[in-house]
């Protein structure tokens, strides 16, 4: 899990999206699809999985849409990754490939090494708020994120 996979991936867009266009009104899904390259029938799958983290809310009608219900700075990359992903997959070993069965199961000699990795990966996830985002997505490693 070096790059978040794409519906984790469409997800940080979405809830992007939303926070750009804070305080504007709902956002219809279209609109959302349209602005971050996201198929909408995906998307609106993972905008109603995001509805019950707390941090998205949605109006129906033709007035309606998405829109934040959380500001942007207290909103976590990793936390919407964690929404997204679920405990169970975050729980499971990232070392092995077979996910049901590991031959290496209390015996991996990489264990240790991915879990790590996947740590230090959170650390940045969790250090990165959308509003950082908004800000111009400068991170600590000097890179930078273009969306």
């Amino acid at each position: 899990m070096l790059i978040a996979p794409k519906k984790q991936q469409y997800a940080i867009r979405a809830m992007l999206e939303l926070a750009r266009n804070h305080g504007e009104g709902p956002i219809k899904i279209s609109d959302i699809a349209e602005a971050q390259a996201i198929p909408r029938r995906f998307l609106e799958v993972i905008l109603n999985q995001l509805k019950s983290s707390g941090f998205v809310g949605s109006k129906r009608g033709y007035f309606g849409g998405y829109k934040l219900v959380t500001p942007a700075r207290d909103i976590r990359v990793g936390d919407i990754i964690r929404h997204i992903q679920g405990e169970k997959d975050l729980i499971e070993c990232v070392a092995c490939v077979t996910k049901e069965e590991c031959p290496f199961e209390g015996r991996c000699t990489l264990f240790h090494m991915w879990n790590d990795v996947k740590d230090a990966i959170f650390n940045v996830y969790d250090a990165t708020t959308l509003q950082d985002l908004l800000e111009g997505g400068t991170f600590s490693g000097g890179g930078k994120c273009d969306s």
